[in-house]
This record gives C-alpha cells, sequence and structure tokens, in this order.
C-alpha cells in the first residue's frame, strides 16, 4: 500500500503526480504482470541465461543494437 504524505495546502495534482511516480519506483504493475501466471522455475532460469548471452554479445560488438 501506497501513502502519499500531503500538506494542506498542497494541489491534489502535486499529489497525484507524487503517487505515480512512487507507485512506478514501487513496480506494482510489474509485480502484478508477472504473478498473473506462473513461470516455472527452470523457465526463469533460461530467460535469465538468454538476456545474459545477448548483454555480453551486446558488450563484445557482435550485435548491432
Amino acid at each position: 500500500m501506497l501513502i502519499i504524505d500531503s500538506k494542506d495546502c498542497e494541489n491534489i495534482d502535486k499529489a497525484l503526480k507524487k503517487y505515480k511516480k512512487k507507485f512506478e519506483k514501487a513496480r506494482i504493475l510489474l509485480q502484478l504482470r508477472t504473478r498473473q501466471s506462473f513461470t516455472k522455475p527452470s523457465v526463469k532460469r533460461r530467460n535469465e541465461v538468454l538476456k545474459a548471452v545477448y548483454k555480453q554479445q551486446l558488450a563484445s560488438g557482435k550485435f548491432d543494437a
């Protein structure tokens, strides 16, 4: 649960902007998307390895991004 401290004289738009920024930083939407379906640990590991290989190839210059 996100709590925003707002002052009495603070504009509602500013408070909403603070809430949106805090919401993005907390990565709540990302967590909800990942929890919608179960992914097996082996699939997670495979995806992590593929990401690492891709990043390694980008760093070495094999791919043109």
